[in-house]
């Protein structure tokens, strides 16, 4: 099992594992930044449970559905070994790297500005050990999934309804050796996923098409999909959000805000092969860049005029000038968004969560951020 480890850390965390020290110090300096502002927020112990078991939750799931574990673990799955050494091996480094690359920083900030005792600290330290047992278990039951969610739901009424932090701490330490438990009943194949259906039909299509490509691509990888439903949704309840605040103010605001699209502002990085064979190609950058900006356009713009029609709504006022903002709004977001994949792709990346959660994805809504700042200047000057 050590050996497992090792081959699976070095891949997620480098060689030397340089990736843990740099993560671990930037939190470090995060938390003590935060304590020594003196800034204190209340956070209920619920909450933070909740918080930290949902991240770590999602974070998971995204590095167990990573496509570069493929070729690795198909590689591995051809030598012998031992199902739940393997299945242990492989679910404790992923659980490492999801605690240590992106739960440890929520944690850094929250106990910063929300101290906590010794008994609500170790909660949550459980929390998080069942999210990553928990999660790996719901991955394997691909056609129960539904047993999952009854899961998610009995712990989520556990964690809000239990005041007591000694019976809270048994029950999730219940739960999380029920986890495990089941986790080493679990098929190791099962962490395997093959690309595509072998037996599809496929269909020879004459000439080329980046747009045919962009909506393949998605049709194959349903939660970037799914991230831009998310999107969409939150243009309809932003407008209830902002309230009763100046619709010039905060319309730009909200054009900004729903730029926030990762998913779709990183179809170049998330497929280095891709990237390598266009650049090398001759006239590609027209050919790719132009339709790919067209596409993001139409991603913004849809929830920009989602979030139009809400407001009208709820509170109407809408005229052709804030149509045309929004236009101008989607498609300078796009134009950025695909400059930045072309000239700064992401090289950097182990997994397909580092991706997703890479700085460079605040680049693009802090530029819409800052030019909605401006607009409502100028529309409070006039």
């Amino acid at each position: 099992m050590k050996m497992l480890c090792k081959v699976f850390s070095k891949k997620l965390f480098g060689v030397r594992y340089e990736r843990l020290g740099k993560n671990f110090f930037i939190c470090a300096i995060v938390f003590w930044g935060l304590h020594l502002s003196g800034i204190r927020i209340p956070v209920r112990p619920f909450i933070l449970y909740l918080m930290v078991s949902t991240l770590t939750v999602g974070i998971m799931w995204q590095a167990l559905s990573s496509e570069d574990h493929r070729e690795n673990m198909k590689n591995m799955f051809m030598l012998p070994f031992e199902e739940r050494r393997f299945t242990a091996a492989y679910v404790t480094v992923l659980g490492i790297y999801t605690f240590f690359t992106r739960t440890i920083m929520l944690l850094a900030v929250v106990f910063a500005l929300a101290p906590r005792n010794g008994w609500e600290a170790a909660c949550v330290i459980l929390c998080v050990c069942h999210a990553v047992a928990a999660t790996a278990c719901v991955y394997t039951w691909e056609r129960h999934r539904w047993v999952g969610v009854a899961w998610a739901g009995i712990f989520l009424a556990a964690i809000m309804f239990i005041r007591d932090t000694g019976l809270l701490l048994l029950t999730v330490a219940g739960y999380l050796a029920a986890a495990v438990v089941l986790l080493g009943n679990a098929d190791a194949y099962a962490f395997y996923r093959r690309a595509g259906n072998p037996y599809s039909v496929k269909k020879t299509i004459h000439g080329h098409s980046v747009g045919r490509y962009l909506l393949r691509y998605l049709m194959e990888h349903k939660n970037y999909l799914a991230n831009t439903a998310v999107m969409w949704g939150a243009a309809c309840v932003l407008p209830a959000l902002f309230g009763e605040l100046e619709s010039g103010f905060v319309l730009p605001v909200g054009f900004a805000i729903l730029s926030f699209n990762t998913p779709v502002c990183i179809l170049l990085s998330c497929d280095p092969a891709l990237e390598q064979a266009v650049r090398f190609l001759p006239g590609q950058k027209k050919k790719l860049c132009v339709p790919y900006c067209f596409f993001i356009f139409l991603c913004n713009m849809t929830a920009d005029g989602i979030y139009l029609g809400s407001w009208e709504i709820l509170r109407g006022g809408i005229t052709v000038i804030y149509i045309l903002a929004a236009a101008c709004f989607a498609l300078l977001s796009a134009a950025a968004s695909v400059l930045l994949e072309w000239y700064f792709p992401i090289r950097d990346w182990k997994l397909e969560t580092d991706l997703w959660h890479h700085p460079r994805k605040y680049v693009v809504p802090v530029l819409m951020l800052l030019i909605a700042g401006a607009v409502a200047f100028w529309e409070g000057q006039s």
